[in-house]
């Protein structure tokens, strides 16, 4: 049984940072790129992050580049996003997804969360202003 299990959210001031993981279990984690989307309350989830199995391809929103930053540990089978400069729009339900690519250098659908084929339960992140 494949699971995915986020943690480190809660609420943060703006300005400050949280470092969200999520760590996976029954699956090959080192065959799977590995994304972050977000939600909130009547709107779609949307993309974040995301990263191929080898770490050699990195993906971002435009709303979060430059702030957010993507990373794996295949031998502890854990992504990590790390959130900075946080602010209030940040605030949503996040969520960790796999999706089964061999390739390290090219991830185009790494955006469509219909490619993914698994989902984490989701972590909740509050920024206050």
């Amino acid at each position: 049984q494949v699971q995915l299990v986020e943690s480190g959210g809660g609420l943060v001031q703006a300005g400050g940072s949280l470092r969200l993981s999520c760590t996976s279990s029954g699956l090959t984690f080192s065959a799977y790129a590995m994304g972050w989307f977000r939600q909130v309350p009547g709107k779609e989830r949307e993309f974040v992050a995301g990263i191929t199995w080898g770490g050699g391809s990195e993906y971002y929103a435009d709303s979060v580049k430059g702030r957010f930053t993507i990373s794996r540990d295949n031998a502890r089978n854990t992504v990590y996003l790390q959130m900075n400069s946080l602010k209030p729009e940040d605030t949503a339900v996040y969520y960790c997804a796999a999706d089964w690519n061999p390739y390290d250098s090219s991830w185009p659908r790494h955006s469509d969360r219909n490619a993914y084929d698994y989902w984490g339960q989701g972590t909740q992140v509050t920024v206050s202003s």
